[in-house]
């Protein structure tokens, strides 16, 4: 008798709802986790964007999962919203806000900012993004700085954006030391320093950064802010080519073969390697 209450109990435990919403979530993780999600497990790799013959599934799972967590709840909005279902997956978002996700207030505040499956408000945005950044998430402040400087490029405010920038690039946010090196490259809001500029850039590349990357190997190739390198230039454009940057298989092909043949009119036939 003993033992049978004994199997029982191991019987019933093993198919609790505690157990198999543990299961749950464990496959929402391994399908819809987000790589930058500050509330992902160490041992949960994510996924930059989740596969299409997995999103059904990961719906399914991540809303069992979604009464844990507030982190399945966001990788619910993600799995929705990789599925085209935005109503849900703002709805998904804001319940995850609610307990506190930042990964949650980043990706609403992207879509509010940019009207993507929602109709744009700059304002909603710009308070979701101050509030993950107090909450010290650095893409908070990183897409901050991108209200505020237009992306790095056509800047309004360029000063602020640097300001913003190095907040978040002390966080050891790649984007933010990446965007952050272009514009002291380019002396945008403010004075050009191309030492600081490389260290930064240094930084964003020790964490794969394919923009970085890139931007290491020019600087690497043409001796810009510490010691020209080739062969260093080289193998940073190998691995931003890794990482599928045009630009930077461009950028390796002239390194190789640095000479070019070019027609009467100056257009390139093709480039000559020695």
């Amino acid at each position: 008798m003993t033992i049978g209450l004994l199997a029982l109990a191991i019987a019933s435990l093993h198919y609790s709802p505690a157990h198999s919403q543990s299961a749950d979530l464990v496959l929402c993780d391994r399908l819809a986790a987000d790589p930058s999600d500050p509330d992902r497990p160490k041992d949960v790799k994510g996924v930059a964007a989740i596969a299409a013959g997995d999103v059904e599934t990961a719906i399914k799972f991540c809303k069992t999962a979604a009464a844990g967590p507030r982190r399945a709840l966001f990788a619910l909005g993600r799995a929705y919203a990789a599925n085209g279902q935005m109503q849900e997956a703002v709805a998904s978002y804001r319940k995850a806000i609610d307990k506190g996700s930042t990964a949650a207030m980043i990706e609403l505040g992207v879509l509010l900012g940019t009207g993507s499956g929602v109709a744009p408000d700059e304002a909603q945005a710009r308070k979701l993004f101050e509030r993950a950044a107090a909450a010290g998430n650095p893409r908070g402040d990183t897409n901050l700085a991108a209200l505020a400087g237009g992306g790095g490029v056509a800047s309004s405010d360029p000063v602020k954006a640097r300001v913003l920038l190095a907040k978040a690039a002390e966080g050891n946010s790649a984007e933010a030391q990446y965007q952050l090196g272009v514009m002291l490259a380019n002396g945008v809001g403010g004075a050009q320093d191309d030492f600081a500029a490389r260290a930064l850039f240094e930084k964003a590349a020790a964490q794969n950064h394919s923009g970085a990357l890139l931007a290491m190997g020019v600087f690497a190739q043409d001796g810009r802010g510490g010691p020209e390198d080739s062969r260093a230039a080289k193998s940073y454009y190998e691995r931003a080519v890794a990482l599928g940057n045009e630009d930077a298989k461009a950028a390796l092909k002239r390194l190789e073969c640095p000479h070019v043949l070019k027609d009467k009119r100056g257009n390139i036939l093709t480039h000559l390697c020695f």
